[in-house]
C-alpha cells in the first residue's frame, strides 16, 4: 500500500444535493484511511449526460475546465465518487488526444486544456491504490449478518478501453470490499445492467421496468440490500422504489446503500457521519440486526 495517497477531489453536482450522503461517506472513509483529498477549487459541472448529447466540444470543455483547476493546485491525479462525472472527465481527455478536436475545445476555454491529469473513481483507488487486504485490516465493526448484492450499473466499468478498471462484464471490486467488511455477498447476475438512468424524467416507464427487474432479482437471490457506486442508480432504486412497487405490483423494501456508507460503518464511523438518515428506504432493520449481532458476539467473548 502507498502510505501517502494524495488526490485532487472532484465531488460533482449530485454530491452537493441528491447524493450528499455519498460525498459525506466518501470524504469520511478517506479520512479514516489517511487518504488525503484536496478539493478542486472553483469546480463546475462536468456536463454529465445533457452536454455530450448536445455538443461534444462543449461537454469536453466543461470537463477540461475542471481538469485545469486540478492542475492549478499542482495535482496530476483526480478522483471522483460519481461514474458519470468520471466518464465525462475521461472521455474529454481521450477526445482531446486529437489535435483538431482539442483546438475546438480550447476556443471555449480561458486557457488551453491541461490533458496531463489522470482521473479515477473513489472505488478504483480504494481497490488498486489502498488495497482490499489493507481495508480488511482496518475493520473494527464487521458487517456480520448483512446479506448484500453489489450493483455496478452500466457505465462504471464501460467502455472497458476508456474506464480501464475491473471487468466490464463481471466486476468484483465492490463484492470484494463487502466480503472484506464481513458481509455475506450474494452473486448479483444483473450487476452491470442499466437501471434506466436519466430516463426517470422523460420515460418513467423505462425506469419502472428496468429498476423493477433489478429489485425483483435482488429479492429472488436473497439479498437484503444492494450497494452501488453511482448516484443515479442509487436514486432510481432507492427514491423511486415506492413508485416501482406501485407500477409493478411489487412490495420491495430493499435498502440501497452507497458502498462507502457500509465501508464507513465497518471502519467504526457513525451512522450520522455516513448519512444513513438520508436514504429513502429505511435501513433501520438491517442496521439494528447488525448491531444485535455485534452485541451477541461481545457477550460471547
Amino acid at each position: 500500500m502507498n502510505t501517502s495517497l494524495n488526490y485532487a477531489y472532484y465531488p460533482g453536482c449530485s454530491s452537493t444535493g441528491t447524493s450528499i450522503e455519498y460525498d459525506m461517506s466518501s470524504r469520511a472513509v478517506c479520512a479514516a484511511l489517511d487518504i488525503k483529498l484536496n478539493d478542486v477549487p472553483d469546480w463546475s459541472c462536468c456536463g454529465s449526460t445533457p452536454a455530450h448529447t448536445v455538443d461534444h466540444s462543449l461537454s469536453s470543455a466543461l470537463s477540461a475546465r475542471n481538469l485545469n483547476q486540478v492542475a492549478s493546485i499542482g495535482m496530476d491525479s483526480c478522483i471522483t465518487p460519481c461514474p458519470s462525472c468520471l466518464a465525462n472527465l475521461k472521455t474529454a481527455t481521450h477526445r482531446m488526444e486529437d489535435e483538431a478536436f482539442r483546438n475546438k475545445v480550447n476556443k471555449l476555454l480561458d486557457k488551453p486544456a491541461d490533458t496531463r491529469v489522470s482521473t479515477k473513481s473513489v472505488l478504483q483507488i480504494l481497490v488498486e491504490d489502498y488495497g482490499i487486504e489493507n481495508i480488511r485490516k482496518k475493520v473494527v465493526r464487521p458487517l456480520k449478518g448483512l446479506v448484500v448484492g453489489a450493483y455496478y450499473g452500466c457505465i462504471l466499468n464501460r467502455p472497458a478501453e476508456l474506464m480501464q478498471f475491473d471487468d466490464s462484464e463481471h466486476p468484483m471490486a465492490m463484492d470484494n470490499i463487502m466480503e472484506a467488511l464481513g458481509a455475506t455477498v450474494v452473486p448479483f447476475p444483473l450487476k452491470v445492467e442499466c437501471c434506466g438512468a436519466s430516463f426517470g424524467i422523460p420515460r418513467k416507464d423505462v425506469v419502472m421496468r428496468l429498476s423493477g427487474k433489478l429489485l425483483d432479482t435482488a429479492h429472488a437471490i436473497g439479498a437484503k440490500a444492494l450497494v452501488t457506486a453511482c448516484p443515479l442508480c442509487q436514486m432510481n432504486l432507492d427514491m423511486r422504489q415506492n413508485q416501482i412497487n406501485h407500477a409493478n405490483g411489487s412490495h420491495h423494501n430493499i435498502p440501497i446503500f452507497y458502498f462507502t456508507q457500509l465501508l464507513g460503518l465497518a471502519l467504526g464511523l457513525t451512522e450520522k457521519e455516513m448519512g444513513m438518515n438520508k436514504l429513502c428506504v429505511s435501513p433501520r432493520t438491517l442496521l439494528d440486526a447488525m448491531a444485535n449481532e455485534e452485541t451477541i458476539k461481545e457477550k460471547a467473548a
